[in-house]
C-alpha cells in the first residue's frame, strides 16, 4: 500500500483526486485549511487529515512525518482582476498558494522519497495560454508548469518522476466563480456565460472532476520503460 498526499484535498479536483486514489486502496492523507472540508471529502475511507496551509513552510513540512511514494499538490486559487486594477495583496495571494505551495510541497517532499517516488502539480490550460481577467492565476499557474519542468530535469536520475495535469474549464466552485464573474460583466445569463467558458474546451463541454482524478490517478500507475 502506497502513502500519497493530495494538498488541497478539502474540495473540487482534490476530493475527487483523494478519492480515486483511496478508492483504488492506496493510504491516503489530505490536507487543507479547513479540518469540516477534509473529513467531508474522507466520508468513511480512511483517510488521514491534516490541517495545513500550504504557504507556510513549518506546516508543509510538519505533512511529512514519513515519506510518501505519490505527492499531489492540488492547492491553488484563482481571483478575477486585471493588471489595472489587481491588488498586490491579491496578485501575491494567489502566487503565494498556487505557486510557491507547490515549491513547498515538493521541496519537502523530496528528502524522504525514493526512487518511483512521484510528484504531482495539478496544472491549468492557463499554464500554457493567457486570460485577460485572471492575470495573477495565469502567471502562477505558467509558473506550475515551469517548475515541473524544472524539477523533472532535477530528479530523473534518482528514477523520480515529476508532471503536471493541465485540464481546461472543469465543474469546481473556482470555475463558479469564473461563470458569475462573465454574468456580471458581459451582462449575460448563465448559459451564456457557460457556452463561453466551455467553448475554449476541444470537447465543447466542461470536464468532470472524475476525468481529471482519472487522469492523475494513471501517473502513478504506468509502467515506466527500464
Amino acid at each position: 500500500m502506497r502513502r500519497v498526499l493530495v494538498t488541497g484535498g478539502g474540495s473540487g479536483i482534490g476530493r475527487a483526486i483523494a478519492r480515486a486514489f483511496a478508492d483504488a486502496g492506496d493510504a491516503v492523507t489530505i490536507s487543507g485549511r479547513r479540518a469540516d472540508a477534509l473529513a467531508e471529502t474522507d466520508g468513511g475511507r480512511g483517510m488521514r487529515c491534516l490541517a495545513a496551509d500550504v504557504t507556510s513552510e513549518e506546516e508543509v513540512a510538519a505533512l511529512f512525518d514519513a515519506p510518501y511514494q505519490v505527492v499531489v499538490a492540488n492547492a491553488g486559487i484563482g481571483k478575477a482582476g486585471k493588471v489595472a486594477t489587481a491588488t498586490l495583496a491579491d496578485w501575491q495571494e494567489t502566487l503565494d498558494v498556487t505557486l510557491t505551495g507547490v515549491f513547498l510541497t515538493f521541496r519537502a517532499a523530496l528528502p524522504g522519497m525514493e526512487a518511483g517516488g512521484r510528484l504531482i502539480a495539478i496544472g491549468s490550460i492557463a499554464s500554457m495560454r493567457g486570460n485577460a481577467t485572471t492575470p495573477a492565476y495565469v502567471a502562477a499557474k505558467h509558473g506550475v508548469l515551469g517548475l515541473v519542468r524544472s524539477l523533472a530535469l532535477e530528479v530523473a536520475k534518482q528514477d523520480i518522476t515529476c508532471n503536471a495535469v493541465c485540464p481546461g474549464f472543469v465543474e469546481t466552485p473556482l470555475v463558479e466563480g469564473a461563470i458569475e464573474g462573465m454574468m456580471s460583466r458581459f451582462g449575460i445569463d448563465r448559459e451564456a456565460a457557460i457556452q463561453r467558458l466551455v467553448a475554449t474546451n476541444p470537447s465543447g463541454r466542461f470536464i468532470t472532476l472524475e476525468e481529471v482524478a482519472a487522469a492523475t490517478l494513471y501517473l502513478p500507475r504506468r509502467k515506466r520503460p527500464r
